[in-house]
């Protein structure tokens, strides 16, 4: 059960609302920003949910308000004081360095105590903004796929047309970069849970299909504009051409660290090999 706070929640919920109109974001980037689950927040705001303590924390840590304030226990100051601040805020930090964890040591390796070391910081402190080490990987899950999601979104609205979004998106899963290939061995890492039906396993799967969802998309604007072929089935591409981006990755990420570069030279011509052998216009 979910730990919440005492205080009125319609008037911890509407001093929120405070929080992110004065932020000048959307709610779904306030949730980002405080790797809360964008639906709690919305159930949270709504009335329908009470915020846990940890996600007061996180909100009180963003906004840089008194966490007292938001239960309406205090009046609300300027700022708080917060010594030597980190950049992003503290919990974003705790959440980067348990990905970079993750990838390094695998997810059932890593411990409270170890991401505390890394952020220099105490276990106490790490368990202030998330409760217990479900919460804190949960989050992190959801960080990776929020900033995955993100630089698609990015790349995504500088091509031109399909084609050249299917380039993109082949470019983007091809672990060249450290950042690159850290988050694939998080991937590698979620499947196991996803298999064991886990919670951050079942969020993983949700997420795959998000993914898939948006190969197809991609595939059927290409049919439409004449790019793809036309016999291109848009869904059972996509679930081929995943699957094929899965597997390459695999064998890339399992080779020595001298072998990287030309390990994904070789996985990228192969996609691209693939796409215009079975999926572009002749």
């Amino acid at each position: 059960m979910e730990s919440s706070n005492e205080a009125n929640p319609a008037d911890t919920a509407a001093r929120v609302r405070e929080v992110i109109t004065a932020a000048g974001v959307s709610q779904r980037e306030f949730a980002r920003r405080i790797v809360m689950d964008p639906s709690k927040l919305s159930r949270s705001l709504s009335g329908t949910r009470r915020f846990t303590v940890a996600e007061l924390a996180r909100i009180a840590d963003e906004a840089r308000v008194d966490p007292g304030w938001l239960l309406g226990a205090r009046p609300l100051e300027a700022e708080i004081e917060a010594p030597a601040p980190v950049a992003g805020g503290r919990p974003l930090q705790i959440v980067q360095e348990t990905v970079r964890l993750v990838a390094e040591h695998g997810f059932h390796a890593v411990r409270v105590s170890d991401i505390a070391r890394a952020c220099a910081t105490s276990t106490a402190a790490i368990h202030y903004h998330f409760p217990g080490r479900a919460d804190l990987l949960e989050a992190a899950v959801r960080w990776c796929m929020d900033e995955d999601t993100a630089r698609r979104a990015t790349h995504l609205a500088e091509a031109d047309d399909a084609a050249a979004e299917l380039r993109q998106l082949i470019e983007l899963q091809t672990p060249r970069t450290e950042q690159q290939r850290r988050q694939w061995k998080v991937w590698l890492d979620l499947w196991a849970e996803a298999a064991r039906s886990t919670t951050v396993g079942r969020l993983h799967t949700e997420y795959y299909r998000q993914w898939r969802e948006t190969v197809a998309d991609v595939l059927r604007r290409g049919v439409d504009q004449g790019v793809f072929r036309s016999s291109v089935e848009p869904s059972a591409a996509a679930f081929a051409l995943t699957a094929l981006i899965d597997g390459l990755a695999t064998q890339v990420l399992s080779v020595s660290r001298e072998s990287f570069g030309s390990a994904a030279d070789a996985m990228h011509a192969a996609l691209v090999s693939y796409v215009d052998c079975t999926i572009a216009a002749p």
